[in-house]
């Protein structure tokens, strides 16, 4: 029987295919896992917290040019979105032990489960945390160097840079010294809004100190949320956050006074002169708010099965209240 042989040019043979396609899928995996390792979900509050801060300054009249500045507005984002990448980048590394140790993830705790599951060496998130280091370095330099940003919003930056870095990372390690909680939520929902407003007033003002204060409140409560399913991985592994620290009963009760607290400065903020309309907007998913507080009165931290959505409704409580603000500040415009 005469032997059929491939001519030059014709389509490769079937093992060298496979390999073709196997080498491509497996390609395509580390890409996939790379993206999950720096966990965009949580990329949506940057954009909006920014965002909250550039409106309260354009409703305020306090545009240093009398309307926003887009180009220091999209170099402002990209400081803050490699910043915040930056962060669960170091944090997946700093954290794996922890993560380890980790038996009860969630989709919103333990870190992206990409190292520990061995999909990429642990030296990739290191390495692209320094290079987005480098990037939100690179962006505030041209802030200021480029785009006339005042000195005043470098400093901001470099603060939440710094403070980002040394959530998880040597020599402060603040996750794990008590100040984590207060660290995150000083740099998400307190300096991201005021960075956002600084880029575009060249100064800081009370206002958008008012508008903010309580969204910090909010994100205090949904760190302790995200704390609850990691606790026995963290305190195996010395990661001492406050849920470690003071024990899962007391956690739920700070998280409580935490809700509390978001609505009590809410409503001072308008006495001191937050417009009436953006805080009713900030009211509008209150609902959500109480029912995490009957929950966490019921006991609900206490229940594996409640902990992914405990997490859940406390990050869309924070972002939902975060973007109905800055609905307000537009539509009061």
């Amino acid at each position: 029987m005469e032997q059929v042989t491939a001519a030059p040019g014709h389509f490769p043979s079937l093992p060298l295919y496979a390999c073709l396609v196997s080498a491509t899928l497996f390609r395509l995996r580390q890409v996939g896992a790379f993206v999950r390792l720096g966990r965009p979900l949580f990329l949506g509050g940057g954009f909006v917290l920014y965002g909250l801060g550039a409106a309260i300054a354009d409703q305020a009249g306090a545009c240093a040019g009398g309307a926003i500045d887009w180009r220091r507005f999209v170099w402002g984002q990209i400081a803050i979105t490699a910043t915040q990448l930056m962060t669960h980048y170091c944090n997946d590394y700093c954290d794996y032990e922890a993560d380890r140790a980790n038996a009860t993830p969630t989709r919103w705790s333990g870190g992206s489960r990409v190292l520990p599951a061995g999909e990429l060496p642990r030296a990739v998130a290191l390495a692209a945390a320094l290079a987005l280091l480098l990037v939100a370095v690179g962006a505030t330099a041209y802030l200021v160097a480029r785009a006339g940003a005042a000195p005043g919003a470098a400093a901001l930056l470099a603060g939440a840079i710094v403070l980002s870095w040394e959530y998880s990372a040597p020599p402060l390690r603040l996750h794990s010294t008590g100040w984590g909680e207060l660290d995150v939520a000083l740099v998400v929902s307190f300096l991201t809004p005021l960075i956002g407003f600084h880029l575009q007033a060249g100064r800081l003002a009370a206002l958008p100190v008012l508008a903010v204060l309580p969204l910090c409140c909010l994100q205090f409560a949904m760190l302790l949320a995200i704390e609850f399913p990691d606790a026995a991985g963290d305190a195996a592994t010395g990661k001492r956050t406050l849920v470690v620290r003071f024990g899962a009963d007391r956690a739920a009760r700070f998280y409580q006074i935490a809700l509390v607290a978001a609505y009590a400065l809410l409503m001072l903020a308008v006495a001191a002169g937050l417009p009436p309309l953006a805080a009713l907007c900030a009211l509008a998913p209150s609902p959500i708010a109480a029912w995490q507080f009957a929950r966490m009165q019921r006991g609900a931290y206490r229940d594996p099965a409640s902990w992914e959505s405990l997490a859940f409704w406390s990050v869309a409580l924070l972002i939902a209240t975060a973007a109905a603000e800055l609905a307000g500040f537009v539509i009061v415009r």
